[in-house]
């Protein structure tokens, strides 16, 4: 009875994961499962896999480890035969360090037939065996996951994983080997040679390669910039007596300055350029993102009822996972929203002049230094801190990928450049700053045409719109059945994902024009107006539900049709939300995404967007005994996840963002062409003269203000405080060294 026959009889209620790929649906009711008696007693026998091993091995020989009886063994397949022969001798005698490495095995798991497909063993244990042979040399536990393949022809996914122990000095092919005799003398069948048991991937050891030149440099780095924060914020504390007259170097590294700054709490209605709910809708959209992130790590982790995971997908409520990516759609929208707003009203005092050179500079210098650092800590850090038995295979990338398309990420193409994206969630940067290079033409066209420009712009949407469509159906391009390019071509790329980034703009072109203009709506027209708003969002969540719960596959054409216009309905359901809650139509919507406790969440944005996948790698991989999934669960992960993105956001901001970005206030101060003095009144208040007089004599432009040290940087996380940028550049700069100046504007609106 082949493997393959054996696991179909085990496994019948699993093959509705088969049914996903194949479009068609299948009964996951109760049912009787035929079963030879004989099949599975055979099969069960791998619950004493080591046991059966170590049995089957009492004199084992170089002929057990080798395939090739004609090949000479090397040094490393003696040392490896000596370590097994000295391990199966003291098995027998009964010593501890051997039972040990016995018992760290894993075996057959338990449910098979709920989805039970993998036995941890016990990780610690088996890397913790150290046993000293001779003054030079040691027997060492190497773990490992040996896999057998239930039905290959069918699915990678139905295979039985189970840890194993062997001494260090075996390599993955020894191993390999070795189990390969041992099943075929337990299930008495030929495993395929093309079928790999161990692979050497996922075997860990207690040793730990030496720190190279880069890991030390990366250490060194951020040991560096600790010091200057410490030392910084103790100046601070104890020698500073008035916070204005701290020197503006001292002022970039202290966690204190940084810290007043990242934690107060602004009235927004002092500020006529804020927009206060998009604090609220950046941060729930953040939150989005980092909960549907954490929906994957569940999905790739060891759970007991991967069936009952798989019919969650089919839930009314796994919609709003599965379409989390109209969280993405959320930033872009923000972010050509707040483009136009503060840049046009920098334009009409700079008489439509714009720095095109100094506002890139700005922008890239602003967002490069935590995307460059982050880079650096997936690469060496990460490695050194994580650890676990699912280290590597419970994670979003190969981040030894970097060291081969770094440079592309910090040039801002890597969603064109490379299919091997370093940080796979710097996607959106690209795209971000893509659009952000093009966007003072579009601003240029806006301040001298006006509406026909707005037209022009509309048009260009449309465009693009249809180059989206075009493209899924012409290529045969289908993000939900997986086809080849699909992601790159139509996820990441620029052109397709401009939509909302250009119906933001156009909002933005509408709430300028019509700024100070009051609105009075009838009751009518603001239920109609909520009763559309809401249509649109959630018909762009829930519109394809009846696909899901009837597990078939969608028709090219629809997916064309739901992908291009949902990415137009998605930012046009926003508008009415923000128009809303600006003009007091928001009722308690208003008063939950205006609420000022959003501010300082709002400034993590960035920097808990870069590294929110840190922490989720680093927890997934520590994972050390089979899970359960179910929405509760994840929930839980999600909070200890959330909690330790914005612990480790707030120690890169003030180590990262908020020290460079006050650094790039002073190096490159940019001052408007005349601003006018300060009034004296203001003066004798005791603020500061360049901060707060300046801000007023600049009114309606307090995002200038904005051009502080970073704390709206980490607004950008999702382009929205990146947006605030094209205005400030082109005006007043000097004052982001001071603290005044970016009380001034906190929000990023």
């Amino acid at each position: 009875m082949g493997p393959t026959t054996l696991v179909i009889q085990l496994l019948l209620c699993s093959l509705a994961l088969v049914s996903a790929s194949a479009g068609s649906s299948v009964s996951l009711e109760p049912q009787h499962i035929p079963m030879a008696a004989g099949n599975y007693v055979a099969t069960s026998r791998l619950r004493r896999l080591a046991v059966e091993f170590f049995d089957y091995y009492q004199n084992i020989t170089l002929a057990d480890m080798s395939r090739d009886q004609r090949a000479l063994p090397t040094a490393q397949d003696l040392e490896c035969l000596a370590d097994l022969t000295l391990l199966t001798q003291d098995v027998g005698s009964a010593k501890i360090w051997a039972l040990k490495m016995i018992d760290s095995w894993g075996s057959l798991p338990s449910g098979v037939l709920y989805g039970n497909l993998r036995d941890l063993g016990n990780y610690d244990e088996c890397l913790n065996v150290d046993h000293a042979v001779s003054a030079s040399h040691s027997v060492q536990g190497k773990y490992c996951f040996a896999r057998l393949s239930l039905a290959p022809s069918i699915s990678s996914l139905l295979s039985i994983k189970t840890a194993v122990c062997f001494p260090a000095s075996c390599t993955a092919a020894n191993m390999d080997t070795l189990l390969r005799q041992l099943f075929k003398q337990l299930l008495n069948v030929e495993i395929s040679a093309d079928l790999q048991l161990v692979d050497e991937s996922t075997c860990q050891t207690a040793r730990r390669e030496p720190y190279d030149g880069l890991t030390i440099f990366t250490i060194v780095l951020l040991s560096v910039l600790c010091a200057l924060m410490v030392l910084a914020t103790l100046y601070d504390y104890f020698f500073v007596k008035d916070a204005r007259t701290l020197s503006p170097v001292v002022k970039a590294f202290s966690a204190r300055a940084n810290s007043r700054v990242l934690f107060r709490v602004v009235d927004t209605k002092s500020n006529p350029n804020i927009i206060d709910c998009l604090h609220g809708m950046r941060c729930l959209s953040f939150i989005w993102v980092v909960y549907g992130h954490d929906y994957l790590v569940a999905a790739l982790s060891p759970n007991l009822n991967f069936i009952q995971a798989y019919t969650w997908t089919r839930s009314a409520y796994s919609m709003l996972i599965q379409y989390g990516v109209f969280s993405v759609d959320t930033f872009f929208f923000l972010s050509g929203l707040l483009l136009v707003v503060i840049a046009l009203r920098t334009m009409e005092r700079t008489k439509g002049k714009l720095n095109v050179p100094m506002m890139y500079l700005h922008r890239y210098l602003r967002l490069t230094p935590v995307l460059a650092l982050a880079i650096l800590i997936y690469m060496r850090i990460l490695p050194i801190v994580g650890d676990g038995p699912l280290y590597g295979s419970v994670t979003f990338d190969n981040y030894t990928t970097c060291e081969e398309t770094w440079y592309w990420s910090l040039l801002y193409v890597q969603n064109y450049a490379t299919e091997k994206i370093c940080l796979s969630h710097s996607w959106y940067l690209a795209v971000d700053m893509q659009l952000y290079i093009i966007s003072p033409l579009l601003l240029i066209v806006l301040y001298k045409w006006g509406r026909k420009g707005a037209a022009a712009i509309f048009v260009l949407m449309l465009l693009l719109a249809a180059g989206l469509f075009s493209i899924m159906v012409v290529g045969k391009h289908s993000i939900f059945s997986h086809t080849a390019d699909a992601m790159p071509r139509i996820y990441f790329s620029t052109h397709t994902r401009a939509s909302p980034y250009l119906i933001g703009i156009l909002f933005g072109y509408f709430l300028h024009v019509n700024r100070g203009k009051s609105w009075k709506l009838s009751p009518v027209v603001v239920f109609l107006g909520w009763l559309v708003s809401l249509g649109l969002l959630f018909t762009c969540i829930f519109a394809l539900y009846g696909y899901h719960n009837k597990s078939e596959s969608l028709p090219i054409l629809d997916e064309a049709f739901y992908l291009t216009l949902s990415r137009i309905a998605w930012p046009l359901g926003l508008c009415w939300v923000v128009f809303a809650c600006m003009h007091g139509y928001g009722g308690l919507a208003n008063s939950f995404l205006s609420s000022p406790l959003w501010q300082p969440l709002s400034r993590l944005s960035y920097s808990a967007y870069i590294f929110h996948m840190f922490i989720e790698s680093l927890n997934g991989g520590r994972t050390r005994t089979s899970t359960y999934f179910s929405d509760y669960d994840v929930m839980l992960r999600f909070w200890g996840d959330f909690g330790f993105t914005v612990l480790l956001a707030f120690f890169a901001y003030i180590l990262i963002e908020a020290p460079f970005g006050g650094l790039e206030a002073i190096l490159l101060p940019i001052r408007s062409a005349s601003p006018k003095p300060a009034p004296v009144s203001q003066l004798k208040t005791g603020e500061a003269p360049d901060v707060k007089a300046p801000a007023k004599d600049f009114e309606p432009a307090p995002p200038l203000a904005r051009k502080r040290s970073l704390p709206e940087v980490s607004d950008t996380f999702e382009a929205p405080a990146k947006d605030l940028e094209p205005a400030p550049p082109l005006t007043r700069k000097p004052s982001l060294p001071e603290e005044g100046a970016k009380e001034a504007a906190p929000t990023n609106n």
